[in-house]
């Protein structure tokens, strides 16, 4: 839909008038492109309204032949912009939070107490048990690979492990 005519590419300052029927004419659509891009009605409404007042901003810099490439051109920018700020605002939210909780002193502290009494529930378990236990939850080996490394059966390890995870589970839920 040409709101101009095809003969008019001069660069002539938009009126209200002009402007109005290109807001009239596309908001709707450039509404909708957004919302197909992001998937968020509040954002593809925010970033339609400032698409039209970018334009209104640069209405006497705009070629009326090409204002629908512009608009199109604008929003697209404007929601990559927006994306990016959100992007950076909750990467910096995130990273304040994880600060902020091991941080605290009650935090700390409450760590300490928790590495305590796993380091007392791990002294309850039995050695071959323990042995096990670490070497699947510390070094990541596989059943096999301890059974290998131990030179005993992989039920043997299994046995060894559910004795060991019984024991911490037991040791925990008493302390906790």
């Amino acid at each position: 839909m040409a709101i101009f005519s095809t003969s008019d590419d001069s660069k002539e300052a938009l009126t209200r008038k002009e402007f109005e029927q290109v807001f009239d004419a596309y908001y709707e659509a450039i509404r909708n492109y957004l919302y197909y891009k992001c998937s968020d009605a509040e954002l593809s409404e925010d970033v339609a309204q400032d698409t039209f007042v970018k334009l209104w901003e640069t209405r006497d810099r705009v070629k009326k032949a090409s204002i629908k490439a512009y608009l199109y051109t604008i929003s697209g920018n404007l929601l990559i912009n927006q994306l990016k700020r959100n992007q950076l605002r909750f990467r910096f939210r995130n990273m304040h939070e994880g600060r902020s909780n091991s941080e605290n002193p009650e935090y700390l502290m409450q760590m300490r107490e928790f590495d305590n009494k796993l380091q007392e529930a791990l002294a309850k378990i039995p050695d071959g048990a323990r042995e096990v236990f670490l070497m699947n939850r510390i070094d990541d080996l596989k059943y096999h690979e301890i059974a290998e490394r131990l030179g005993i059966g992989v039920k043997a390890v299994e046995k060894r492990m559910s004795k060991a995870i019984a024991i911490l589970r037991e040791a925990l839920n008493k302390k906790l």
